[in-house]
């Protein structure tokens, strides 16, 4: 689990990288980039209001897999403290 400030989502990923997404930590915040139809299902997943799973790391590795998920709450005072 990283906390971070902020979030960038970067829709530029090709899917020719070989990759199903990439995470890094920049600075205080968390960049994910992702393929423009993995941007577009989580931009319909936003308007929806519904959580959303990202698998970040090689297509072809089975073992080592990251994932960044974004989860709506119904109390933000719990989650967010400081």
């Amino acid at each position: 689990v990283t906390g971070a400030s902020f979030v960038v989502f970067n829709g530029a990923l090709k899917t020719s990288s070989g990759f199903l997404a990439k995470s890094s930590i920049v600075e205080d915040g968390l960049m994910v980039q992702i393929t423009q139809e993995t941007m577009e299902s989580l931009r319909q997943a936003l308007r929806d209001k519904k959580d959303f799973k990202i698998t970040c790391g090689k297509m072809d590795a089975e073992d080592m897999k990251e994932y960044v998920d974004i989860c709506w709450v119904e109390n933000e005072e719990k989650t967010n403290q400081g």
